[in-house]
């Protein structure tokens, strides 16, 4: 069963926080599930932290050793992939990952963040008639990835960011000729004529007012935007069904479905079947994305686009 909040596991809070403590002060990284893919084994590794913890100064170089050890053990035990998931591949924490591939260049285990599918999904969600997007989180490394691809494609971005410095970083990567299709916006009020959104950073039901009847809110923000308009339809995270013949799934992933992984740990999934032996790490290849998406479909992997009616609370 996926999961979902639920009133009674409000009474297991003050014991989880006792063993959040003992975990940070002791615990190490541990196995949680696994599944075998075309003989082929898939571990979930977990890191002993909390996602708010990733946001605390000094608990970085401490999350960061725990990351560090695990791609050495995964390197001696003859691991193929190591794919970094969610806050673990944090650019302000590692650089996506950069950090360890740099500071261990001999390493045979391949160190991936997985974000080059996590953009292919959502950008193949977008309907080919788009002529203009919203774009938030439009610096950051899906951000930056997803309006150079559609700037590309002659697809107008209106890219919210109050650092004209930032912005310029990406709009001088693109193309001469497409660089005008770039444009920087500082308030939500430039998108009221915008039908399609991509959310790379929450924001409130205040701020999705702005967007006019009829708008789609895509979104690649951890947790999920709150489906707040009725008269507007929200998609997913960005993520894929695992091929058919996958075999001892056990549990749910988060709130996936049985079967369905988030885009990233789809990624890595198809850098093992492919055989790729570059790391992915650090900011996403453009160039990449179509190929990483048509490596995916060829194994089997599916998209999975839920689209949902907003309500009047969340």
């Amino acid at each position: 069963m996926p999961y979902t909040t639920r009133l009674f596991l409000l009474v297991l809070w003050p014991p989880a926080f006792i063993v959040m403590i003992m975990m940070w002060a002791w615990s190490k990284t541990f196995l949680i599930s696994f599944y075998n893919l075309r003989g082929r084994l898939h571990e979930t590794w977990s890191v002993p932290r909390f996602g708010f913890q990733y946001f605390l100064p000094f608990a970085k170089e401490g999350i960061n050793k725990h990351i560090e050890e695990a791609i050495l053990r995964a390197n001696k035990l003859g691991v193929k992939v190591i794919s970094l998931a969610a806050l673990n591949k944090n650019e302000a924490l590692n650089g996506g990952g950069t950090l360890f591939v740099e500071r261990h260049p001999d390493l045979k285990v391949r160190v991936v963040h997985g974000n080059t599918l996590t953009a292919a999904v959502i950008l193949n969600e977008i309907r080919g008639d788009v002529k203009e997007v919203f774009l938030t989180g439009a610096t950051s490394k899906l951000g930056r990835a997803i309006a150079l691809y559609l700037c590309q494609r002659r697809v107008r971005v209106l890219m919210l960011t109050s650092s004209t410095e930032r912005f310029q970083k990406v709009q001088n990567e693109a193309a001469l000729e497409c660089q005008s299709y770039l444009v920087q916006v500082t308030k939500y009020q430039a998108a009221r004529d915008c039908k399609t959104w991509i959310v790379g950073k929450w924001i409130t039901p205040g701020e999705q007012s702005w967007a006019p009847a009829g708008a789609h809110f895509h979104q690649f923000v951890v947790p999920p935007i709150l489906s707040f308009r009725r008269d507007c339809t929200y998609g997913d995270l960005a993520a894929m069904r695992l091929p058919v013949d996958v075999q001892g799934l056990g549990n749910c992933e988060y709130t996936m479905g049985r079967g369905v992984v988030h885009a990233c740990h789809a990624g890595g999934v198809v850098h093992l079947l492919e055989g790729w032996t570059h790391h992915e790490v650090g900011a996403i290849n453009v160039d990449r994305i179509d190929l990483v998406w048509n490596a995916a479909l060829k194994h089997g992997l599916k998209p999975v686009s839920n689209i949902v009616t907003g309500q009047n609370s969340p």
